[in-house]
């Protein structure tokens, strides 16, 4: 459908409504839906969730919104319960956290590629080649633990290789913020990306938060750990592209407009009638809610949504692999290393980096994602090896991990 961002009205609000059998619905299948379907579900859950972030912290300084905030918090409730629940009970938290990786993995490198400004695509690229490695180092503790190939996850889209070791991702937190775009001359696609990329990452982080501690293996609880620190650092590196200067409405506006444009990604792509019928459904619902965003922003600010947003959605979201891009970045650019606001090669951070220090004590008594990965790459036909069978085939073992 083609979405007018200015005068679409939506679902009315009061017609936002759910029954526990809608909250409850069946599950994708693991194995057998398109691994997109997962992306697209883990992501909108994801944005879903940063929704809910924004309006409680709106309602602890705007009184007067309270009753509204509260009503359309109720909806994102229950949307994100609904998205939620689309996980299947047999996909253990160790095979949603590699579905976790593959969004980070493919969705920003949509973004990357599609962001107007270079310097903000720099650092979508960056943060990028991290979570590559992540996904690695996440694929080698799902053979250790369970003996499987993590491919069969995520469906061989996306390569599970090293990227920019996690040992050396860990920097001192001046050196995760970076330069916000301008709020007046910044590309409308260049808001709805840096809203979406840090409510991805804040959701990666409370994700890790949670299961981590529940694994009894003490080298998962410590990747886990490792992990999760590095997507707060995203968090922040994220969250500081945005202008500070936005006032709570506008960023309220522009986060309505951003999940629109999720949606509309997700009805795009879907390849599963029933889910792609849940995306259309939210969509709709999502123009109800900007509709009120919008009419409460001009309506207080006395200024035109027009100087915010545009007529119509820029392109959404390409839900597809994204192997060439991300090689290529990886061959340019596994080198680099913040310093400050920006980024230069490994031999040119300076000696005096408080990154150095900062690493170093994190590391002293080891690196639990290099521990997990050492040596490891998948080879094909040697899933019996775990068990202590022979493998058939090249004969081939995985290397450096001890079942």
């Amino acid at each position: 459908m083609s979405v007018d961002l200015w005068r679409d009205k939506g679902t009315q609000l009061d017609r936002q409504r759910f029954t526990w059998k809608e909250l409850t619905p069946a599950p994708y299948s693991k194995l057998n839906a398109d691994a997109f379907t997962r992306v697209r579900v883990i992501l909108m859950n994801g944005i879903e969730a940063d929704a809910l972030r924004l309006k409680h912290a709106m309602a602890k300084v705007h009184r007067d919104l309270q009753p509204l905030l509260a009503q359309l918090r109720r909806v994102e409730q229950h949307q994100q319960t609904l998205i939620n629940w689309l996980h299947p009970p047999d996909q253990n938290p160790l095979e949603t956290t590699l579905g976790f990786e593959q969004v980070a993995i493919e969705v920003t490198a949509s973004v990357a590629q599609r962001e107007p400004d270079q310097y903000l695509a720099q650092v979508y690229r960056f943060g990028l080649l991290e979570d590559f490695d992540h996904l690695y180092r996440f694929g080698a503790l799902y053979d250790r633990m369970e003996g499987k190939d993590p491919n069969t996850i995520t469906q061989s889209y996306t390569d599970i290789l090293p990227g920019r070791p996690t040992s050396i991702e860990h920097r001192h937190p001046t050196d995760d913020l970076r330069l916000s775009y301008d709020r007046f001359a910044a590309h409308p696609l260049t808001k709805l990306h840096a809203l979406a990329i840090t409510a991805a990452e804040f959701q990666t982080h409370d994700y890790y938060m949670t299961i981590g501690p529940m694994f009894s293996d003490p080298g998962a609880r410590q990747l886990y750990a490792e992990i999760a620190s590095i997507e707060e650092q995203h968090v922040t590196q994220y969250e500081s592209l945005s202008d500070a200067e936005e006032t709570w409405l506008e960023k309220w506006v522009l986060h309505e407009a951003m999940e629109v444009w999720c949606y509309q990604g997700c009805v795009a792509y879907e390849t599963d009638p029933r889910i792609k019928a849940i995306w259309e459904r939210f969509l709709d619902y999502e123009l109800g809610q900007l509709a009120l965003a919008r009419k409460t922003f001009e309506d207080v600010e006395k200024r035109d949504v027009q100087t915010l947003l545009p007529e119509r959605l820029p392109e959404v979201i390409d839900y597809r692999e994204h192997r060439e891009f991300v090689r290529a970045t990886l061959n340019r650019e596994v080198d680099l290393r913040a310093h400050g606001t920006q980024f230069v090669d490994k031999a040119e951070l300076p000696a005096s980096s408080p990154t150095h220090a900062y690493r170093e004590h994190l590391n002293s008594e080891g690196s639990p994602s290099e521990t997990v990965a050492a040596g490891w790459r998948w080879t094909p036909g040697t899933e019996l090896t775990a068990l202590g069978a022979t493998p058939k085939g090249n004969g081939q073992v995985k290397k450096g991990l001890k079942q």
